[in-house]
């Protein structure tokens, strides 16, 4: 069965669970799902045990939830569309990269799969959307950048951007202004004292940005250092 047979909702939960694996090990938990989709708990409960049901997730009561082998599958033809869709609005149509999120979500339910391989040709296979994710390939083949929060990797790095998350565009905004785009380099300093930020410069930049908590969480990198 292709995945256009889901409803658009079943589509974005089977999406909304893998997302919340893909940078963390923690466990999937219908509270997590809610704060993902902006749902209600109670709505996400009743979808988790329609998924259940469908053989899409593994939940025991109180437990975690899981995909099975076919929602993962199902999943990453989702992730798969999304990223596509926002690869070729970026290169081919000209959005910036705060812009194709919300685009990006609602075409990945109208288009078929056929669209998606050519779009997928015409790009030449890109392995990265505008904001570093990965792609996964037609086979469900997924590579998961070797990458940590800017926040964890503290002063004193050089470190080149892997990826940046899209959930804030105004944050996206941001780092564009200043040159915090996947592929930079970033030499790190220490914040001001109890600022709870770090000193961040592109490299060969006249000056360094304050960045906190919020900012260096969404920033993901690769050591670089020498």
């Amino acid at each position: 069965m292709s995945v256009s047979a889901l409803s658009a909702s079943t589509q974005n939960y089977l999406k909304a669970i893998w997302g919340l694996t893909e940078w963390s090990s923690a466990q999937v938990t219908p509270t997590l799902i809610a704060e993902r989709t902006g749902l209600k708990l109670s709505s996400v409960s009743d979808a988790v045990r329609k998924l259940a049901s469908q053989g899409l997730v593994d939940h025991a009561p109180y437990g975690a939830v899981e995909l099975t082998e076919t929602g993962r599958s199902y999943a990453l033809v989702m992730v798969r569309r999304h990223r596509l869709i926002e690869a070729f609005l970026v290169s081919v149509l000209g959005y910036s990269w705060d812009q194709v999120h919300d685009e990006a979500e609602h075409l990945e339910h109208a288009v078929s799969d056929f669209m998606i391989d050519r779009i997928d040709e015409f790009l030449e296979f890109p392995t990265r959307d505008p904001h570093g994710d990965p792609i996964p390939s037609a086979d469900g083949t997924v590579h998961i950048p070797d990458a940590t929060q800017l926040t964890t990797v503290g002063a004193g790095h050089r470190v080149l951007v892997e990826r940046i998350s899209d959930s804030d565009p105004a944050l996206l905004q941001f780092f564009q202004e200043h040159g915090f785009v996947v592929g930079a380099t970033l030499d790190i300093g220490e914040g001001a004292a109890f600022s709870d930020s770090l000193d961040v410069r592109v490299a060969e930049a006249a000056s360094s940005v304050a960045l906190g908590r919020s900012a260096t969480d969404a920033l993901y990198v690769s050591i670089a250092d020498g």
